[in-house]
């Protein structure tokens, strides 16, 4: 005996939660607002989105014998682009809210680190300067000093020059007159004598002429120490205006690299939040993930055990209906007739009337960063949307599931030579019942967000022989 596989245990199904509501109505098609916790739109959808477009338009040549046609090419992006968004679809709004969260907060921490460790290397300059700086007003201050003191001493130099000249010139003036010698002759001195009197006449106006000159270098060297002076003042001055600007520089800045150490602080903490909160919806996310690979193996295990049961059932009746075509053969005399396989109905159709948002196939997680099945393909389908029976076949299974929301299972027997089991994924009701036998086109249920979802739409799946398989092979 087959078992009945969803739900699990069948003591159970009536705690599992589920939506077998009448009556609701058709809306437009929207992402839905109320959704289990952790479900919602992903919001950096958009980035990656034109992160796309702008890298497929990068890698158009910019010169090509014959241009690409618009069109054409907007139909390319127009498909790369929905794919990316599919993509994202695997992705829960929350957890992408919470990745693009941390992404920020990581963004403002890498800038907000360069502008306090360039805050830093201003104020390590500012002292740096400043210490050159200060050196500089010392030097100028000592070579000032220095200037000052030489200029005191230049001027009382002066002074003493000054005096020791005048006291030459007085005496230069008292010995100006030719009666030196004959004073001398007349003292009835020796001719070495009046000889020896002329040599201190002549040294004594040579000491007054030096005395005069000496006078005259130390003017000459008192102005040059005073230009010194006045050279020294202004080097003095402006060390000092740059070392008042050196020190308001590295005031200002030391509050600075304060307030850039405040605000690193700050955004580490909101860093390490959002990170600890992505991980936690990484967790959940991943967890989501595992159930639903586990409840589609859980699936698969008991369609496979179904379909056998199935195709040997499928080859019982084929068997039944040969044997029947060769008695009717040896009765009519004639040989007997090739015996196809039940055609069914014509095989599977659209369950719903609309275009398909995303593919059956391989997808890579944004933010998981690993490849996964989306074992489906997904109708536009807005809440409340009627949805068909793809083909005839009996509805052997209704539940829900938190990944897939409400489910419903129609087993459509043996089509060309292979069980066929359709699945109809978040359902916000049912109206074909569990043993019900419907037919191909005839409404069983209608779309919705239940489980997990974006967003209104119909996850359409295909098993064949009890294996998911891509349903656009079959549609």
């Amino acid at each position: 005996m087959v078992p009945h596989f969803p739900g699990a245990n069948p003591r159970q199904r009536g705690s599992i939660k589920r939506d077998d509501s009448t009556g609701t109505t058709a809306t437009p098609y929207q992402r839905s607002r109320s959704r289990p916790p952790g479900r919602q739109t992903v919001v950096a959808a958009c980035c990656l989105v034109l992160s796309l477009s702008a890298g497929v338009l990068a890698a158009v040549p910019a010169a090509q014998a014959d241009p690409p046609d618009p069109a054409a090419k907007k139909k390319q992006l127009d498909s790369q682009i929905g794919a990316q968004k599919a993509d994202l679809a695997e992705a829960s709004d929350q957890l992408g809210e919470s990745v693009a969260a941390y992404n920020q907060a990581e963004a403002k921490y890498k800038v907000v680190q360069v502008k306090y460790a360039a805050a830093q290397g201003r104020l390590a300059a500012a002292k740096a300067a400043d210490v050159v700086a200060a050196s500089k007003l010392q030097a100028a201050e000592q070579a000032l000093t220095s200037a000052v003191a030489d200029v005191v001493a230049g001027e009382q130099q002066i002074t003493e020059k000054r005096a020791a000249a005048g006291r030459a010139v007085r005496s230069a003036y008292q010995q100006q007159t030719g009666l030196v010698g004959l004073t001398i002759a007349l003292r009835g001195a020796s001719p070495a004598d009046i000889a020896t009197g002329m040599q201190v006449q002549r040294n004594v106006f040579g000491i007054q002429g030096n005395a005069i000159t000496n006078l005259n270098n130390a003017q000459a060297q008192l102005a040059n120490q005073r230009a010194k002076v006045a050279l020294a003042e202004k080097a003095a001055a402006a060390a000092r205006a740059e070392a008042a600007r050196t020190v308001k520089q590295v005031t200002a800045l030391t509050k600075q690299v304060a307030a850039d150490k405040a605000e690193a602080a700050a955004v580490a903490q909101v860093r390490l939040v959002a990170y600890k909160a992505a991980e936690r919806e990484k967790n959940t996310e991943q967890a989501q993930y595992n159930a639903l690979v586990a409840e589609r193996s859980r699936v698969e295990q008991i369609l496979i055990a179904r379909a056998k049961a199935e195709k040997a059932a499928a080859a019982r009746k084929k068997a039944a209906r040969e044997r029947a075509e060769r008695a009717k053969a040896r009765k009519e005399g004639r040989p007997p007739r090739s015996v196809p396989d039940d055609p069914g109905d014509g095989g599977l159709s659209y369950p719903v009337s609309s275009y398909i948002t995303s593919p059956y196939g391989m997808r890579f997680h944004p933010v998981l960063h690993y490849w996964k099945l989306h074992d489906g393909t997904d109708f536009r389908a807005p809440c409340g949307t009627p949805i068909h029976a793809a083909a005839s076949g009996r509805v052997t299974d209704k539940y829900y599931n938190g990944g897939y929301g409400n489910r419903l299972f129609v087993s459509h027997g043996v089509i060309d030579g292979s069980s066929i089991t359709t699945v109809y994924n978040h359902l916000s009701r049912y109206k074909a019942r569990v043993g019900e036998h419907v037919s191909k086109g005839e409404i069983i249920g209608y779309a919705g967000t239940t489980g997990y979802s974006t967003g209104c739409h119909l996850h359409f799946m295909v098993y064949q022989d009890g294996r998911v398989v891509n349903p656009m092979k079959w549609l």
